[in-house]
């Protein structure tokens, strides 16, 4: 399955040095790397190291990431890679061939719930308060990914009015969440996804 829409952006925002977008990545995969890594090594303490050795490499690849078509197939090549070296280290190819081969016919790891899904949804009931026209001008841009010149086309404004509408847009829904948000890394993700709202 390709990377979803949402993931998209935090991939474009960790491309850029955004280490939050980062963290909100690490927290929404952790669980099931560690749970393949322990699978595999048979250590929780050598599954925390190989992991931890994982983020860092994706972060210093995060240049490739929003050319990705499934960052999770991609952690998960990463993490591989990292057991094999482990095994070979250890001096025991054998074993680790095995084991590796045992990927192939696992029940597929449960996807990890969205970090963000709670405070995302709050952030859709900051949107259903919108006036009219500014929401349909920040569905446009967020949901419907079109641009700035796009939305002006359909809607027979200036690319200036859409730009002011979306501002005062994001400003309301964020200001909805420092309200009714513990900002949990959750809502920071969402704060960090509202970034991308009025890029050109």
């Amino acid at each position: 399955m390709s990377t979803e829409p949402d993931e998209r952006a935090l991939l474009q925002a960790v491309a850029a040095g955004n280490r939050v977008a980062f963290t909100c990545l690490y927290s929404a995969h952790l669980n099931d790397l560690f749970r393949y890594a322990t699978l595999f090594v048979g250590s929780t303490e050598e599954a925390e190291e190989i992991i931890q050795e994982v983020f860092v490499r994706i972060w210093d690849r995060r240049e490739t990431l929003p050319h990705l078509a499934s960052f999770k197939a991609y952690a998960y090549q990463v993490a591989k890679n990292l057991v094999v070296d482990y095994w070979r280290q250890q001096k025991r190819q054998v074993t680790a061939h095995k084991r590796l081969q045992a990927f192939t016919t696992a029940p597929e790891f449960a996807d990890a719930a969205l970090i963000y899904q709670q405070d995302y949804q709050m952030a859709q009931q900051a949107i259903a308060q919108l006036p009219l026209k500014r929401k349909q001008i920040f569905l446009m841009r967020t949901q419907e990914e079109l641009s700035l010149d796009e939305i002006a086309q359909q809607l027979s404004i200036s690319k200036s009015v859409v730009k002011k509408q979306l501002y005062a847009a994001t400003a309301f829904v964020k200001a909805y969440l420092h309200q009714h948000s513990d900002l949990s890394v959750g809502a920071l993700c969402v704060l960090t996804l509202l970034e991308t709202v009025n890029l050109n």
